[in-house]
């Protein structure tokens, strides 16, 4: 019998790589008759570069304003701050450089314009919530959104995606916040720009990038158009990553890490479901403040072990597509992992064992944990995975 499915596609334009982030992002406004365009950028790379001051100057008189104070995991006040200037400023297209948390922060500020939001309890009917059965109410809402631009300059990818992360700071939860015309119309690959990019960033969020496209291979349910995809971005970050490593002016290395990037998002964008690596990843973000990168850096070895009994001929691909064809594909992946530096252990990055039990009950809240390939229906089954990433 035939597999039968449906591939979900973007309202994403266009993806404009090897140009200068200025140049690109002038060229996009004058493209989209934008008047009134909004900066959401990083405040480091404000403050200690050059590279927002040429976006300015590149876009002249469109150049409407800025918001540089976007905190990691994008704090639902935060992004209200931003859209109140941007609603005062009578915005037509926001622009984000930096990260996944500025991304994400434009989304979120798309629905609160639209929906005239400005207190942080009004974006409480707006996101994706786990019920006690363990299904996912989605929550619907009129679109009509100002447009975003993103000039990426991590590998996290939630610039390919609609489903946007904000963080609720009284529940201290990251929720999902998701509509179909969220996702950004343009990307723009500047591998320059993410010269600036702190070495530790770059690397835990490739991994991040890498870990999009493992447990995609991982998932009973992906095809040969996703797991193509997937396969490509382990190989290209396989290869950009180290190169990055050991050559950080590696500008061709760095797009190929880009591009790798890109490719490990479509499969989660075409409705692939992630697995636990992600969901217990939010969870140690939102309410730890684990950085985003590294919670893949620590889970996706321990996830794919936990795994290995219902997914394993799947995995031997990814122990292929790393170079290591015949060997343990969790072992590849920690073997790539700390060969880059980066932290391998729940208590690296700052959760010793007296906070597994709130981390487990967190991630039986993650819409994720319930498509995990084996299945997961209590802290219990959370908890193992945890023990494997102990120390």
């Amino acid at each position: 019998m035939l597999p039968t499915g449906i591939i979900n596609c973007t309202a994403l334009d266009r993806v404009i790589f090897g140009m200068p982030a200025a140049q690109a992002v002038a060229e996009e406004a004058e493209r989209r008759d934008a008047r009134r365009v909004f900066l959401v950028v990083s405040g480091t790379l404000d403050r200690e570069t050059d590279e927002i001051d040429k976006i300015r100057k590149a876009l002249g008189d469109r150049y409407a304003g800025y918001h540089d104070k976007i905190a990691p995991h994008t704090p639902r006040t935060d992004v209200l701050d931003a859209a109140s200037k941007a609603r005062e400023l009578d915005t037509d297209l926001i622009v984000t450089v930096g990260g996944g948390s500025a991304t994400d922060a434009a989304k979120v500020m798309a629905i609160a314009l639209r929906h005239n939001l400005t207190e942080p309890d009004q974006l409480e009917p707006y996101h994706w919530r786990v019920n006690k059965d363990g299904s996912i109410l989605k929550p619907e809402f009129d679109g009509g959104f100002v447009h975003q631009i993103a000039v990426p300059t991590t590998m996290s990818a939630g610039e390919f995606n609609a489903l946007g992360g904000c963080t609720d700071t009284v529940k201290n939860m990251k929720e999902a916040y998701d509509h179909p015309e969220l996702v950004p119309r343009a990307v723009v690959f500047d591998p320059a720009i993410t010269l600036h990019t702190p070495e530790w960033l770059w690397i835990s969020t490739g991994v991040r990038a890498l870990d999009h496209a493992l447990e995609t291979i991982g998932s009973l349910k992906s095809n040969a158009y996703c797991d193509t995809l997937a396969l490509g971005a382990i190989e290209l970050i396989n290869e950009g990553l180290p190169r990055v490593k050991n050559a950080p002016d590696d500008l061709d290395a760095r797009l190929k890490c880009q591009m790798g990037m890109w490719m490990s998002i479509v499969p989660l964008v075409a409705g692939v479901d992630m697995g636990a690596s992600h969901a217990i990843g939010h969870i140690m973000g939102g309410s730890f403040n684990v950085p985003h990168g590294h919670t893949s850096c620590v889970m996706a070895p321990a996830v794919m072990r936990y795994n290995k009994s219902v997914n394993g001929d799947r995995q031997k691909r990814i122990a292929q597509a790393l170079g290591r064809a015949g060997d343990e594909a969790a072992d590849a992946v920690d073997d790539f992992i700390r060969g880059l530096g980066m932290p391998r252990s729940l208590k690296e990055v700052g959760i010793e064992r007296d906070k597994f039990e709130q981390l487990a009950k967190g991630a039986m809240h993650d819409f994720w944990t319930r498509t995990n390939p084996r299945e997961i229906t209590g802290p219990d089954q959370v908890m193992e995975i945890l023990e494997m990433a102990a120390e």
